[in-house]
């Protein structure tokens, strides 16, 4: 019997080694700032029912690929996990719990479904922060089976990935070596700051500051030293009217990033709430 599921605490996070973070219960932490009365056992029992049905057949079948063609079958075409193509910018898509209810989602939350599955079952699916979109890498005896998860988890050739990478490169193609490091696997620190961030890009968009300010807020418990987020949140709160907050963040930005690309840009914002601006040491 699987142990019920518990959720960690933010405050521990910062302190704790990329593999000793627990990606599906830190996943669940982040929807429960938006759902408080989320039930994590719920959700946890939810990935474990896909599991428990996939478990025999997994059993059967000789290879890695195969195993991961089966889970992939099961997920996506027989219960109908798919990316939301109509509403991709829906925050549902981002919280855990959604996702396993409405079986939408985007690419990383998607991918993080698919990982417990295969990890539950003994498959070393991996994250990768692709570029555009999440996708999961499996390495196999004969190369790396890189899927997409937004798209069923349809597999990737490597001239499709060049294309997709290239996009982001400023039109260069990735060389072998390149598009290798682009394929390493992503620690769980890096996939739950993606949907935090994700989820602040969203609601800035839909100008819900309250919102943008604690998906920074969560990525600087995760990596308190993150100056983006640093910046993200105190204009978050310049927004919300909290004054003392934005000039304590965005003090320390400038401070501490001193040559970004908008220290200027802060620097002013900081002036018009009446702070001095930041010297440089």
């Amino acid at each position: 019997m699987q142990a019920r599921m518990t959720l960690p605490d933010w405050e521990t996070l910062a302190d704790r080694d990329d593999d000793a973070l627990p990606l599906l219960p830190t996943a669940l932490l982040i929807a429960r700032d938006e759902y408080p009365g989320l039930d994590p056992a719920r959700c946890d029992q939810a990935v474990q029912s896909h599991v428990d049905h996939l478990r025999t057949e997994i059993a059967t079948l000789p290879g890695e690929a195969q195993k991961m063609a089966a889970i992939n079958r099961h997920l996506f075409d027989e219960l109908g996990y798919s990316g939301d193509h109509d509403a991709y910018y829906d925050p549902r898509n981002s919280y855990l719990n959604d996702v396993l209810e409405r079986r939408r989602g985007n690419p990383v939350s998607l991918a993080v479904v698919q990982m417990e599955v295969a990890r539950r079952l003994g498959i070393a699916l991996d994250g990768v922060s692709f570029p555009g979109h999440f996708l999961v890498r499996l390495p196999l005896d004969e190369g790396l089976l890189v899927m997409d998860p937004f798209n069923g988890g349809r597999p990737l050739g490597v001239d499709e990935l060049r294309e997709r990478a290239r996009a982001h490169l400023g039109g260069q193609v990735p060389d072998d070596s390149v598009l290798a490091q682009i394929l390493d696997p992503a620690p769980a620190r890096a996939i739950l700051m993606r949907v935090l961030r994700n989820l602040h890009g969203v609601y800035v968009e839909a100008g819900q500051w309250d919102r943008a300010a604690r998906s920074a807020d969560r990525v600087l418990k995760l990596a308190p030293d993150d100056m983006d987020a640093l910046r993200d949140r105190g204009m978050a709160y310049l927004r919300l009217e909290h004054l003392a907050g934005a000039r304590q963040d965005l003090a320390r930005y400038v401070q501490r990033h001193p040559a970004a690309p908008d220290a200027q840009r802060v620097r002013e914002q900081l002036v018009d709430i009446g702070a001095p601006p930041a010297r440089l040491h």
